[in-house]
């Protein structure tokens, strides 16, 4: 049996107007033999798997031909602000269109000549600022296809085509003359009626939709840049016995570099000297410090808790386990399927029928002898009702309001597309530490006579770095005198405190102290819970028992009840031991444990549930939950965790309370259920206008000032969500 190899390429695309461009470039691809890709326009790059050699120039062209722009991904190359073009579009158009609009409505405001100062205002509305909606409808129009920009183009193109005509044509360019403010329109009347507020209102609305969009849009391609941010960026290299500090990647395999206390892991390696307590949380998801000595690997971004170590690198650069979970959060992210804005899906039909109505009702007219002004001022009518204003705009305006009112909350939804993946969630995946549990240590038993050896243990540990000895230290008798302390890697401490020996640590340690068997049986019990527990020996004798573990904060019950109300199953997802998320989850209420998983283990497990038909949330806080986050149906990262598993995510928990999980998903429904009703209103105005104004009923004008009150309504009734409770 042979097995297909792969080669995989990544083009970053540009000239991408909506999600049916990425499609379009998507089916183009797919066409070339032996290709299978994959488009993402929120992070505007495409995944492309050939099943033999293809030269990236005919990827390219593939891609060129199709009307878009490709190329290699360039670190050099500097990034395109496109939320700050369209805001810089949006501001000068709406300065012009705004004097345009009152001229126009208010025919008292309208002074000798105002209809030549409204075309010099419109001009560059309609040539510069409008010029995506033009590019884009061209680029369609090439490959004989439609969508919404199509339809924006021409109705913009037909009002202001007609009242050029009107005003160096007709009677609409003489001095002194004033625009009638009338509902429909009569017959023999046109070449008299301009329309320039019409196509300033119609782009600047649009406009405006399409800023709120890139905006969150801006946020996707963050995940990777976060995750290779978390990285050291110097490292001390050891060479001849001298100390060097380096830039990282100026490391090669087989180097040694020192790491101190506080101090990252420049890169992976292997502990060729000196004995630690390595902090790999953010990585692994163990949320105890792990024991490190000679021979031992450590991996880099991790952080030195306590001890001097040297290091030899063993691998650098692309190579490190911390770029390899960049890798997985990327790919995960570009195969997500691509989710069509409703709008977007229903152009493909209603389009090309809008612009078939316009040409029967002009020629519907002629023919019935109205003439050719009535004819044409209504196909204007019919072509300017149906632009899609408040379509462009019950997304993102829903999508702002409830993004503002998540904020006050604590809440950060990322984009429209979040919304949608919420309705049909059907289990929500929790990582552990720091999301049910605070991801700190801390004393949760002890076992012993009435005495003072917790105190006489905690003052010992008070003089180790070790963050299983800061959790005992809290428990130290104060103004205790420690003298003589030794530190014994692996095993635990040596201490003199108060002129009493002292030792806290394993039972390796404390073997000679006098045997005390319900010491022992706690011991083993509390291992048994997957606590980490340690034996204290008093002056020779076994004096009692401390267990240390990660608490899980006190919310956590109450917001595992409140997700199982909103229908969905709870899974606790760790890569700490059995036994430890097994405690964990009977203290919250979780019935399903997946445990000592690694990071690329939490990815397959999340595609796995997938694969099994079920749509999954996933919450996490570390870099090791990245990955799942973004393959996750819907992604949510808590505040307090780091920057990657922010940027990888669909949501994201200001505070570290996981019920704001539940209340995350609420609010994204409310605002679903808000971007519906927009859309639907939107669309009903449309059938019900179009019509009116194909049968002449419909003055131009007056279809414009309904398209802008149809917007109105959208925003309104996209700010009932600021009384959101939650």
């Amino acid at each position: 049996m042979t097995t297909t190899q792969h080669t995989s390429v990544e083009l970053d695309i540009d000239g991408m107007t909506c999600a049916s461009c990425a499609a379009r470039i998507e089916k183009k691809l797919n066409k070339v033999d032996g290709v299978t890709a994959s488009v993402n326009y929120a992070t505007e790059k495409a995944r492309v798997l050939t099943d033999a050699p293809i030269p990236v120039a005919d990827l390219i062209a593939v891609v060129e031909q199709a009307g878009y722009h490709a190329a290699l991904p360039d670190p050099e190359r500097p990034e395109v602000d496109h939320a700050a073009q369209l805001r810089t579009r949006v501001i000068v158009s709406a300065v012009l269109a705004v004097p345009v609009i009152a001229l126009a409505m208010v025919p008292g405001w309208q002074f000798a000549g105002w209809q030549w100062v409204s075309l010099a205002l419109t001009i560059p509305v309609y040539v510069w600022a409008a010029w995506p909606f033009h590019r884009s409808a061209l680029v369609n129009a090439r490959h004989g296809a439609t969508t919404m920009d199509t339809l924006i183009s021409l109705g913009t193109t037909a009002a202001f085509g007609w009242s050029l005509f009107a005003l160096f044509f007709g009677h609409a360019g003489m001095i002194g003359y004033t625009h009638p403010f009338e509902l429909t329109l009569q017959r023999g009347t046109g070449e008299g009626s301009i329309y320039f507020e019409a196509v300033a209102a119609i782009v600047t609305f649009l406009l405006l939709g399409r800023w709120f969009e890139a905006r969150s849009k801006a946020k996707a391609g963050e995940a990777v840049r976060a995750l290779l941010q978390l990285g050291a960026t110097e490292a001390t290299l050891l060479r001849g016995g001298v100390e060097t500090r380096v830039p990282v990647d100026f490391l090669k395999p087989g180097d040694e570099f020192v790491v101190r206390p506080g101090e990252k892991i420049a890169t992976d390696g292997e502990v060729v000297d000196g004995d630690s307590a390595v902090d790999a949380s953010m990585v692994t998801g163990e949320s105890v410090p792990v024991d490190v000595g000679p021979g031992d690997a450590v991996i880099g971004a991790t952080v030195n808790a306590n001890g001097r170590l040297v290091v030899k690198a063993t691998r650098v650069g692309a190579d490190t386990q911390l770029a390899h979970i960049a890798r997985l959060v990327e790919q995960a992210q570009t195969g997500k399927a691509n989710v069509q804005r409703l709008a977007d899906r229903i152009s493909a039909v209603f389009v090309p029928i809008v612009i078939g109505l316009a040409v029967l009702t002009w020629a519907g007219w002629l023919l019935a002898g109205a003439g050719l002004a009535f004819a044409s001022s209504a196909a204007v009518a019919v072509l300017i009702i149906a632009c899609p204003c408040a379509l462009g705009l019950a997304t993102p305006t829903a999508l702002l309001v409830g993004t503002g009112r998540g904020a006050q909350l604590g809440i950060v939804i990322k984009g429209p597309e979040v919304l949608e993946r919420t309705r049909s969630i059907g289990a929500i995946v929790l990582d552990k530490t720091g999301t049910v549990t605070s991801g700190e240590m801390a004393v949760v038993d002890t076992f012993g006579p009435d005495g003072d050896w917790l105190g006489l243990a905690g003052a010992a540990e008070s003089a180790s770095e070790h963050p299983i000895a800061r959790a005992i230290a809290e428990r130290a008798v104060p103004g205790a005198t420690v003298t003589e302390f030794t530190n014994l890697p692996g095993r635990g401490i040596r201490a003199q405190v108060n002129g009493r020996q002292v030792l806290v640590g394993t039972p390796a340690l404390v073997a000679e102290a006098a045997p005390e068997a319900a010491v022992t049986a706690a011991f083993e019990a509390a291992q048994a819970k997957g606590h980490t527990a340690v034996l204290v020996a008093v002056d020779g004798a076994l004096a009692g028992m401390i267990a240390v573990a990660d608490t899980v904060k006190p919310t956590s019950a109450e917001a595992v009840a409140q997700l199982k109300s909103l229908h969905l199953t709870p899974v606790l997802l760790t890569g700490d031991s059995v036994a430890v998320a097994e405690t964990v989850a009977e203290q919250v209420g979780i019935d399903t444990v997946i445990a000592d998983v690694l990071p690329a283990d939490k990815l397959a497990e999340i595609r796995r549930l997938q694969a099994d038909g079920t749509q999954v949330a996933m919450v996490g806080d570390g870099v090791n939950d990245s990955a799942a986050l973004a393959q996750a149906d819907l992604g949510i990262a808590m505040g307090t965790g780091t920057d990657a598993a922010i940027a990888a995510s669909d949501l994201t928990l200001m505070r570290g309370d996981l019920r704001l999980a539940a209340t995350a998903i609420r609010l994204s429904r409310a605002t679903l259920a808000t971007i519906k009703t927009n859309l639907f209103w939107a669309f009903a105005y449309n059938v019900a206008a179009i019509p009116l104004a194909a049968s002449g009923y419909l003055n131009p004008m007056i279809a414009g000032a309904a398209m802008a009150f149809s917007s109105v309504f959208v925003v309104l009734n996209s700010l009932r969500l600021r009384t959101f409770k939650g």
